[in-house]
């Protein structure tokens, strides 16, 4: 053997560790922040896992072994959280294989949970009649109407935006003039990636209400600050950009319940440590930026947008929409046939008389 083939390394040898690493630095060029966030996150796990029980290397790994790693995940995880782990360590088995790491055929041992759609989402959300509560409280108040509070929720409520598209916004990408829209763009070079990248790149229109909120938000309310590249994001803090913890916990204080009546958990507001800047998401009540968005979702449904329509407003593929963001309860379902049927069917009963 020479001198050169020896140092040619046999990737069998691979520690479970540095084959997570490279793996990652495959997927690193077509994926975006977050997901490679949760996938590291997945794969540290079955790694320590693999550490714990003496897997020194990947060429150790038996099907067993990959058997054994979902039975012990099942028991720890709900359904919908196991299937989002298992599907991780499949696409790293097959990695594997196609590195001659492992025997073709391992990431068959790999079981994946056959979940009903229903185990597959949470069905959480903030719901029509308590964003129609708190938008009012906020447009009503005087103190509060145009905060960034208020401005948060507005664009959050209308547009269904993701989180990561709301901290994206720029001041340049909100057209508060003739037919007013927000520019949802994808500056990864920035700091601030779509989820869909390119793909979620799109304008949404606004309604006067809101383009007035957003104008006293700007006039009084917004600090007068830039982010680290020199831009001038729309939802601002003092420091500039918001991070996506903080935007997540602007949304937790937005939406307390007890900003527009009493609290339904039974404590009193000015001594409630949920009101607080650290403990907002431990309020029962209290939603996030994604609730708001299925909330949003399923609101635009029961009002009778076409899926379609809402899939290109939301960023959406329909079928994305119907498994996880359509959380309508069963009246609000019985509801949007009736007035399909109407809309759609009743002018066609003219065409059955015999």
């Amino acid at each position: 053997m020479s001198e050169g083939e020896r140092r040619r390394p046999d990737p069998s040898e691979f520690t479970p560790r540095e084959a997570a690493r490279r793996y990652l630095r495959r997927r690193e060029p077509d994926s975006t922040e977050g997901s490679l966030s949760g996938w590291e996150y997945r794969l540290k796990l079955f790694v320590e896992w693999c550490e714990a029980i003496g897997i020194e290397t990947v060429g150790q790994l038996r099907r067993y072994d990959l058997d054994e790693y979902y039975e012990l995940r099942a028991s720890e995880v709900a359904p919908a959280t196991l299937e989002g782990q298992m599907w991780t360590i499949k696409r790293y088995v097959e990695f594997l294989e196609d590195l001659g790491a492992v025997p073709e055929g391992h990431s068959g041992a790999v079981r994946i949970p056959d979940l009903d759609p229903e185990d597959r989402s949470n069905n959480t959300k903030l719901h029509t009649d308590d964003a129609r509560a708190l938008l009012q409280f906020y447009r009503n108040d005087e103190q509060q109407y145009g905060t960034r509070a208020h401005a948060f929720l507005e664009l959050a409520w209308f547009t269904g935006a993701r989180q990561g598209g709301l901290r994206a916004l720029d001041i340049r990408d909100v057209n508060l003039d003739e037919n007013p829209y927000v520019d949802f763009r994808h500056r990864p070079e920035t700091g601030t990636p779509l989820k869909n990248k390119m793909g979620g790149e799109r304008p949404v229109a606004l309604t006067e209400t809101i383009v007035d909120v957003l104008r006293t938000y700007l006039r009084k309310h917004r600090y007068d600050v830039h982010d680290e590249y020199g831009r001038q994001p729309f939802l601002a803090s003092a420091q500039g950009r918001p991070g996506k913890n903080t935007l997540r916990v602007w949304s937790y204080l937005a939406t307390l319940p007890c900003l527009y009546s009493d609290c339904p958990h039974g404590k009193e507001r000015e001594t409630c440590e949920w009101t607080e800047y650290a403990h907002a998401s431990k309020c029962p009540s209290s939603r996030s930026p994604h609730r708001i968005r299925t909330g949003t979702i399923t609101w635009l449904l029961n009002c009778g947008w076409p899926p379609e329509d809402v899939s290109e407003r939301v960023n959406a593929t329909v079928k994305t929409i119907e498994q996880h963001y359509d959380k309508a309860d069963p009246e609000e379902r019985r509801k949007r046939l009736r007035d399909r049927m109407e809309k759609r069917r009743r002018p066609l009963l003219a065409e059955l008389d015999l």
